[in-house]
């Protein structure tokens, strides 16, 4: 069925009378849609084989022989070795440096999100003098990542007697992660309508009442995101704990991967059996949470 509308020609597509009209030369938006999806679906599945296959390789490499490393360093293990595994597994230095990650990660995160949450709240919901100043200058920290500021950074931890000290690590983390936590969190709580506030003070709730009973509930999906954000990139953090940090009873893992690297640098794959260990629990931790920190970031971006 064709309609003329104006110079040109217009068919509507089908059979129903209340399809839309489009020109007679376009194609189909469903046929072009067949066309690309295809072009997409190679362009995704090309950049995840090439973020997984390292991993993968790290993973299956802890599996195999130096010997089987050696002859083919491409090939599956055969057989299957678990002895790598359990090697590490039974070290008393593996499961200290994985505590002191998790003392540190644990930390910088409760840190990061109550300070975070705190300060875009008020940033948030009042009005007052330089609040733009100040919400600027938590947005300028993002463009200072921490190996910027290293050098004076670990004169500051020298003077106030934290080096070779998990506090040393734990401060300086929860300082340069709360720019991003603020950037995040700001847009969920401007979000929240100011009627809930009104109708809470009217009931008598002070505004720590409103913050605890209303605000955290509302502001779940941030927190999670923030959380998530803060906890990874404590875990993975290399360069602050090689500076601040000098006995090996205080390693966290990343220095742990370096230690046992020299130590053990022709036992390839042993090596590669205490990495896969070492990011064992972040890749667990991410993959668990992936759908929270996309759904928290989708919500920042339209608050």
């Amino acid at each position: 069925m064709s309609a003329t509308a104006g110079a040109g020609y217009w068919v509507r597509r089908g059979v129903d009378p209340d399809a839309p009209l489009e020109p007679a030369g376009r194609p189909h938006g469903r046929q072009r849609q067949k066309w690309t999806q295809p072009f997409v679906y190679f362009v995704a599945l090309l950049f995840i084989g090439v973020c997984v296959a390292p991993v993968l390789y790290v993973v299956a490499g802890g599996f195999r022989t130096n010997a089987q490393i050696t002859t083919s360093p491409a090939a599956l293990p055969h057989p299957w070795v678990t002895g790598n595994y359990a090697g590490v597994l039974r070290s008393t230095t593996f499961w200290g440096e994985f505590a002191n990650s998790v003392i540190v990660a644990l930390a910088s995160t409760v840190g990061i999100v109550v300070l975070g949450l705190m300060v875009s709240f008020v940033l948030a919901r009042y009005d007052f003098r330089l609040k733009g100043a100040m919400y600027s200058l938590f947005a300028a920290g993002l463009m200072f990542p921490l190996v910027i500021a290293i050098t004076p950074l670990y004169i500051v931890v020298k003077d106030l007697g934290l080096v070779d000290n998990l506090l040393g690590v734990i401060v300086p983390q929860i300082a340069f992660g709360l720019p991003m936590t603020v950037i995040i969190l700001v847009p969920f709580l401007r979000a929240i309508p100011n009627e809930i506030e009104e109708a809470a003070a009217i009931d008598g709730a002070s505004r720590l009442g409103f913050f605890f009973r209303m605000v955290l509930p509302l502001s779940v999906p941030g927190v999670v995101t923030v959380s998530i954000l803060a906890f990874i990139g404590s875990w993975n953090n290399y360069v602050l704990p090689l500076y601040v940090l000098n006995s090996q009873a205080d390693f966290t893992l990343p220095l742990g991967v370096q230690a046992f690297s020299s130590q053990y640098s022709t036992d390839t794959a042993k090596v590669l059996a205490f990495t896969s260990l070492a990011m064992l629990p972040a890749l667990v931790f991410f993959s668990i949470f992936e759908r929270r920190i996309v759904g928290g970031l989708t919500g920042a971006v339209k608050g």
